[in-house]
Parts: C-alpha cells; structure tokens; sequence
C-alpha cells in the first residue's frame, strides 16, 4: 500500500441517516455512502434502534464503499466509528442484542431523572461534567431493570451505539474516553468510572462491570473479523479504532480542536459545544466530552431540535408509512422568500422534545390562513436557530472560555446561504460555515493516520474568509424575534403539560 492509494474509513451512525466515507491521506473526501437509520418511534417518548438492522445497514454502506474504493485503485487503511452518545445498546457476553436499543432521543426514564435530588446532580456535575438526564445509559439502565428485569439480567454489555458497531466489526466489547465521559460516568480528575451516576438512580456500584473499559479515541481496538469481512469485501484484520461520540467527531472533522473554539453542529441534535481544558471544576453545562487530547475535553449543550425539525417538515405532507417528502433544499429555497419573522408565525422546535422541556412539543404559534409552506419552513429555520442561541448563552454563562474567533457552523445550517445567515443575525456574531458533507466520519477517520503511525500532515479545513457569514441589515428584527421566542418559551410549560395529560390518557372529558 502507497500514500498515493490510501485511504481512511469513516462511519457515522445519527440518528436519522448511517453515513460511510472514505478520504485521502490530506483529508479529502473520496467517496460517500448514507442510508437511513433503522430507529422507530413507538411512541412520543420512546424511540427503539433494531440492532441488527443497524449492524446489517453499516456492513452493507461498508461493502458499497469498499467496491467504489477498490474501482477506483485505493485500499482502506483502517476504520473509525463515530455515533450518537448515551441511549442503551444493551448485549449478552456473546455481543448478542437482549432487546431493541434504547436512542439517545427516548424520554421514556425522565420519571427516574426526576427523582433524583437537586444536590446529587450537582455532585454528578462537579465529579463529571455532565448533568442527570433522561437519556443517560445509567438512567436507562434502571429503566430496564424496572420495566424488563429478564433483559437487565441478560445484558453483560451496556454499549454506546459506536461501541455496538465496533464490536460487530471486530466481535471485541469497547469504549472510548469520549462516549464514556458524556454519559457522566468517568471523573474529570481520575479519567476513571464513578458509581456515582449509577449510585443517584439506585444501581449498584458493580453495573460499572458492564461498561467496557475507556480506551483512547484512536487506540485499535481489533482488526476487521472474518466474519465482517466476508459481508464487507474488506481484508480480514482491517484495523479499527475505538472511535468517538458523534459531538466530537463532528467538531475535529470541522477543525475545533484549540481551547476556546466553538463549534455548531446542526443536526438531528443541536450541538452547541466549546473545547475547554480537560480538568474540574468544569464549565456548568449538560454534558462535557473527553477529546482525543487528554488535556482538552467539548463542554457541550445539546437538544434533539436542530434540523430534525425540517426533516420532519419535509416528511409531514407524505402519507402514513410511505417513505419520502419535499426535499429539504426546495423548503429552505421557499425559505428564502419569506422576510424575517415569518409574517408573525413563530415555531418552537420540540418535534422530538428535549432533555430541559420534558413535556415539549413542536408547536406553531400565529399560524393565520395567509401562512404557506414557505412560511412554515421559515419559521421552522428561524425556531432551530433561536434554540441554538438559548443553548449558546448557556455555555457562555457556563465559565466557558470561548475565543473571539468565529464559531464553526456545520451540517444543514451551514450547507444553506440562507440558514447560516439566520444565524449569524440571531446569534449577532460571525460563523464561518464548514460545507465538508460528512463531518462527522471525516472527524473519526482523521484519527487512523496517527493511530496507525502513518507519516502524514493533520487534516485542516478552508478556513477561507468568504465562508464567514457575518449578521447583516436584519439582525434588528432578530432581536425583536429573539424576545418574543423567549417569552413564549417561558410561558408554554403548563400548555405542554396539559397536552401531555391528552395525549398519554390522563385528560380530556
């Protein structure tokens, strides 16, 4: 194998597309294969992952990718998982699944977050860096040994959605320091599991013992097993990395890596992080991330209502159970017509709910018969990027040190002229937008040159400055928008409980 041939793999599993991409040892994209995310929502609250489905999805993008590779001259390298963190990949010592996996977007503990005392989160926050919340694989946990004791007793392995792929690539149980850590399970002092979270939720301390041992991000786990191999066409022995949390992965593939760079990441989830000094006391946010760097971890506040909200906009006219919708690009094209404000018509981008708003759901306010499609997409670009904004001046008021540099702006708000200078007005400061397509297997792969001792130069990104977008004449009227978003937020926690009541049969004549 020859630098002029190489190339690095990279997989990213969100929670609505399963992404393979392959790059070039300067980092360039070479070639790119998705499919859709094999999760169901059986309720509002309670959103299952088929892990076979999922493990068969990513063998299937890797063999497609592998023979567009092996057309075009080149050979893998190696192979980097990066996915959504927390949520509950739960398997038997066989690697087998004991049931569905538990997504990272499932409300269905919030009962078990309740009722842990105001001063135990704060203990979990100051050991960890991360805040008690519904999706949390301790959380869950409890939530299986109440609900499905047979399956609690089953799982030897309680894994993140990476750590199941990786282990069906390689058939070796793993972790990494970033998956790890955002799950508030691993002290910032010691690098090391805490029964802490385990110990607010009523576990015992011995659940750690289903937690594989953290590893680095970029140590090699195992090579490729015969098994996947024969279902990929890629060389048995393949080597593949213990990989990251999709948060990470996402904010090294768009070049965060300096103490103080800020990185938005629109997505299914709205990831509103900071690179700080891997130390305590951490910066009061929900959840804090290990980086590769030992010495740097992602200060993050993060909500499933980001872009998933336009996804579910697109989808909305389709009929029940068939696929398909308007694409995103002809909604943000009507969009783009539409002037700020959307003509009085205000969206509060709950459609999958968040961790602070538990009874939350998506909500139009205004809404007139002179309102058209364009105004709803509108409105819905315009809510997504006023929640970003909320989450941001979370982290700014965290103890956060954030640079004076512009803030990254990736996924469907920077790939949108239009979204990225929404942004730029509502958050009134510049964004430089990072239009790489898949950050996220880009930010993984970028680990297997140096995990693999290869002699090659770190991955940059355009940096260019007519890629920074900075607020324009309509950052006025934003502020007005900001004003008004905030005090319906405010005022709309009874209305959602109330609807909640409806729709879980506990109101109504």
């Amino acid at each position: 194998m020859t630098a002029g041939n190489t190339c690095y793999l990279g997989v990213d599993v969100g929670l609505t597309a399963t992404k393979a991409a392959a790059f070039d040892v300067a980092g360039h994209e070479l070639a790119v294969v998705h499919a859709r995310t094999p999760r169901t929502s059986v309720t509002a609250h309670r959103h299952d992952v088929d892990m076979a489905a999922l493990a068969d999805t990513v063998l299937s993008l890797l063999a497609e990718i592998g023979g567009k590779l092996a057309a075009d001259g080149y050979a893998a390298a190696g192979i980097g998982v990066a996915a959504h963190g927390n949520g509950l990949y739960p398997v038997d010592a066989e690697l087998r699944p004991v049931g569905p996996a538990i997504a990272s977007s499932d409300s269905r503990a919030q009962h078990v977050v309740a009722a842990i005392p105001a001063d135990g989160a704060r203990r979990l926050a100051r050991e960890t860096g991360s805040i008690p919340w519904a999706a949390q694989p301790a959380v869950l946990l409890r939530w299986l040994r109440d609900a499905e004791p047979a399956a609690y007793a089953a799982t030897r392995w309680a894994l993140s959605c990476k750590d199941w792929v990786t282990a069906q690539l390689t058939g070796v149980p793993s972790a990494d320091y970033s998956d790890a850590s955002a799950f508030g399970l691993v002290g910032l002092d010691t690098r090391a599991y805490t029964p802490t979270a385990l110990e607010l939720v009523g576990l015992p301390a011995a659940d750690l013992d289903r937690f594989p041992p953290p590893r680095r991000s970029d140590e090699v786990v195992g090579g490729l097993s015969a098994a996947a191999a024969a279902r990929t066409g890629l060389p048995e022995g393949l080597p593949v990395i213990a990989g990251c949390m999709d948060c990470v992965a996402a904010t090294l593939g768009a070049g965060g890596r300096e103490v103080g760079d800020g990185t938005i990441i629109v997505g299914t989830w709205a990831i509103n992080g900071v690179v700080v000094p891997a130390r305590s006391p951490a910066p009061e946010v929900t959840l804090s991330a290990f980086m590769p760097d030992p010495a740097t971890m992602l200060a993050m506040e993060v909500a499933p209502t980001s872009a998933a909200n336009l996804d579910w906009l697109a989808c909305a006219g389709v009929p029940h159970a068939r696929a398909g919708g308007v694409p995103a690009a002809e909604l943000l094209r009507e969009a783009a017509a539409v002037p700020p404000g959307a003509e009085g018509l205000l969206f509060l981008p709950f459609v999958n709910g968040a961790p602070e708003h538990p009874s939350a759901s998506g909500t139009f306010l205004g809404l007139s018969s002179n309102h058209r499609r364009g105004h709803l997409a509108r409105a819905v670009i315009e809510g997504v990027a006023q929640y970003h904004r909320v989450q941001l001046d979370r982290v700014l008021a965290s103890g956060a040190d954030v640079g004076d540099r512009p803030w990254r702006l990736a996924g469907g708000g920077a790939r949108s002229a239009v979204w990225a200078q929404i942004f730029a007005d509502v958050l009134g400061r510049p964004v430089r937008r990072q239009l790489t397509s898949e950050l996220g297997a880009r930010g993984v792969a970028s680990l297997l040159p140096g995990a693999l001792g290869h002699d090659v130069p770190p991955w940059t990104v355009d940096e260019a400055d007519d890629l920074c977008v900075r607020p324009g004449p309509d950052r006025t009227a934003y502020l007005a928008h900001a004003e008004v978003f905030d005090r319906c937020l405010a005022g709309m926690s009874a209305v959602w409980s109330e609807v909640e009541r409806y729709r879980t049969g506990g109101g109504g004549a």
